[in-house]
């Protein structure tokens, strides 16, 4: 394929994805506004009103970034996994793996189209807090990066997920189970630094803390973690994880069973 048909392989497996969440917004883009907007009026507003300050920021101010990114890696992952997994419940993947459409081609329509719903959440959650406080971004380049390569693991993430579902109710276990947990633990609502050594040091080895904390920097200029080493972690197990999936892809796991 020349560069003009891989152009439009993408561009098509992109518009594929876009439509297909767009199709059922009210089921897509507007539950995680409604959401933060209830975590906006009852943490930010009757709860932290009581907490005072948190990091020299009001509490509202300090949890609206980590709500952003919960919001962010919630939806670029489901997006993905419900989308591929669909299409292997279908039957519909094994027609795109054989035609001449290069696997990466393919691996990026999904994961683009993952980060397309993930960044568009976003929007609409930055949007809807401004009518809870100010904010203002501190480091433009550095909160960009963060929502773009975060989007982007998460969606990896849902790719793998959706190989290895046998059912629609595997898609949900991983959500429910590990990254939910550890998006509440991985400082939304609280500094890390507030923390005992002990819950400090172990809170470390959540990698959502290194997001959260990185596009917290980017909005406020506070980080509770190095920055540059948040953004460096990011972008290994972004790499980690899209080999991963290519491989998986390439093997046909959970395809061609």
């Amino acid at each position: 394929m020349n560069f003009t048909q891989l152009r439009v392989a993408l561009f098509t497996l992109v518009h594929k994805e876009i439509r297909r969440f767009m199709r059922i917004w009210p089921q897509t883009l507007l539950p995680p506004a409604i959401t933060m907007s209830l975590y906006f009026v009852i943490f930010g507003n009757l709860v932290g009103s009581r907490i005072g300050q948190m990091g020299g920021f009001t509490y509202m101010q300090f949890i609206v970034p980590g709500l952003i990114m919960m919001a962010i890696i919630t939806n670029s992952y489901a997006n993905v996994s419900s989308s591929f997994f669909s299409a292997k419940f279908q039957k519909s993947i094994e027609e795109l793996i054989m035609s001449p459409i290069p696997l990466h081609l393919v691996l990026w329509g999904y994961v683009i189209g993952g980060v397309c719903r993930g960044v568009l959440v976003g929007i609409i959650v930055t949007a809807m807090s401004m009518f809870f406080t100010e904010l203002a971004i501190h480091n433009f380049f550095i909160t960009i990066y963060t929502v773009i390569i975060t989007s982007l693991l998460f969606s990896l993430g849902g790719f793998i997920n959706a190989v290895y579902a046998k059912s629609f109710d595997d898609i949900s276990i991983i959500p429910t189970f590990v990254l939910t947990p550890l998006t509440y633990l991985g400082g939304v609502f609280y500094a890390i630094s507030a923390l005992s050594p002990f819950w400090q040091n172990l809170s470390l080895i959540n990698p959502i803390v290194y997001m959260v904390n990185a596009f917290r920097y980017g909005i406020l200029g506070h980080s509770d973690v190095n920055v540059s080493l948040s953004l460096i972690i990011v972008t290994l197990c972004c790499g980690v994880l899209y080999a991963i999936a290519y491989y998986l892809l390439s093997r046909g796991s959970g395809m061609r069973e």
